[in-house]
């Protein structure tokens, strides 16, 4: 019988942990498909013969198409069940990425990278309240932390493939990135194992079958009624400061390794893999007295105070440890965001709110990348504009979040 720190595991039923995995890989696979590009952007400039600004635009309307993607998704998970959503959510981005193998030009990849966006926001929108839903109410961080670290996985998993199998398929310049891509549709099977072995929701299949439900009224525009008004915008402010935030973190580290002339495949590990380890570290101590808001300041505030030792320090030991410290308080902080943003809003527009807000935060934080190079293009080393916009976001984001209410131990049937 598990003990200790794991005891919790005797209470979770073989139906919720096939709730958790399906949402678990799902974020993990599509983690993977976003990030793998992120490695192949110099190739395909040359295929194509575009500038570097081009190429980084393929990230940028991913990041704004996963809005869509989040709020269609959200609405239909509150309005047809979780699982549906989640399926076709995987399926879709798993199409995209591998077509976008298949481009035979800039524009072509453009569209295939914008539609795979969809899919990506749909996943979260509809996979985290599929899991947080099914698992019991005192272990609802928990399940937050470990479903968040599946990202960061995703991430360590592309660095790893393009470290040890993109050299196999590369001698070609034109195919190897297009052999990347094709990977991407790997995650479709994923989706015959969720329609045979995973349940719906027990609490949208509880509301949904309450005397009056059919009457409540959901969707878009419930989010922006009197009564939810304040909770959305709120909710879509704080996301936004998590995701700046984050892209403050991760976005220009690889081109500031590059500079230092490092490799980069050893710090993006440890990176990622403190984010994995501060996943399951916040989202579990937001259960405690902590609570979600005190967990997140204190993982944030940890991520501003080791700024010096990520971005400055001279060596390679302590440059490896500053990127594994900031993956554990810095990046590490979305632990305790799905368990919050899904405790913020109740079950009829729960995927449409929690997939609104988050994705209205990824859209905005897509300016991060650019205000970065802005400050590079004025003369500031990028450490430095690195080091001011981590400072600057964790900041807000502290501040943001305890304008709003405490949600632990809040019941989901609201």
């Amino acid at each position: 019988m598990p003990t200790g720190f794991l005891a919790w595991r005797k209470d979770v039923t073989p139906d919720q942990w096939r709730a958790f995995f399906a949402a678990y890989l799902g974020w993990l696979l599509d983690g993977f498909d976003f990030t793998i590009l992120t490695f192949l952007l110099v190739d395909i400039s040359r295929s194509f013969t575009v500038s570097s600004a081009l190429a980084g635009a393929l990230g940028t309307v991913t990041l704004m198409f996963r809005l869509v993607g989040g709020i269609g998704a959200g609405v239909a998970a509150d309005r047809w069940g979780r699982k549906g959503p989640l399926m076709f959510s995987i399926l879709w981005y798993s199409l995209f990425a591998f077509f976008g193998g298949f481009s035979t030009s800039y524009t072509m990849l453009f569209i295939c990278r914008a539609l795979f966006g969809i899919g990506m926001g749909g996943v979260w929108a509809a996979g985290m309240p599929l899991a947080i839903e099914h698992w019991p109410p005192r272990l609802r961080g928990t399940v937050s932390g470990m479903l968040q670290s599946g990202y960061s996985t995703g991430f360590m998993l592309s660095a790893l493939v393009y470290q040890f199998a993109y050299p196999i398929v590369s001698d070609e310049p034109d195919l190897g990135w297009r052999v990347m891509l094709w990977i991407g549709i790997l995650p479709a099977l994923l989706v015959l194992w969720i329609m045979a072995r995973v349940r719906e929701s027990p609490i949208w299949l509880a509301r949904r079958h309450q005397p009056g439900a059919s009457g409540q009224r959901g969707g878009l525009r419930r989010l922006f009624q009197r009564d939810l008004i304040g909770t959305t915008v709120h909710t879509s402010f704080v996301m936004a400061a998590f995701l700046c935030f984050y892209y403050s973190i991760t976005f220009w580290y690889p081109t500031l390794l590059g500079q230092q002339q490092r490799g980069v495949l050893p710090y993006l590990v440890a990176l990622n893999f403190g984010t994995m380890l501060g996943n399951v570290i916040w989202g579990p101590l937001s259960e405690t007295r902590a609570g979600r808001r005190g967990a997140a300041t204190i993982a944030t505030t940890g991520g501003v105070l080791v700024v010096p030792l990520y971005l400055f320090a001279a060596g390679d030991l302590p440059l490896l440890v500053g990127a594994l410290i900031m993956g554990i308080f810095g990046a590490g902080n979305f632990g305790v965001v799905p368990s919050y943003l899904n405790e913020r809003f109740p079950t009829a527009v729960r995927a449409a709110g929690a997939g609104f807000a988050y994705h209205v935060g990824a859209a905005a934080s897509s300016a991060m990348p650019f205000i970065v190079g802005w400050m590079q293009d004025r003369a500031m080393p990028l450490g430095s504009a690195m080091a001011v916009c981590i400072a600057a976001t964790g900041t807000v984001l502290v501040m943001l979040i305890w304008l709003g209410p405490e949600t632990r131990g809040r019941r989901l049937a609201e």
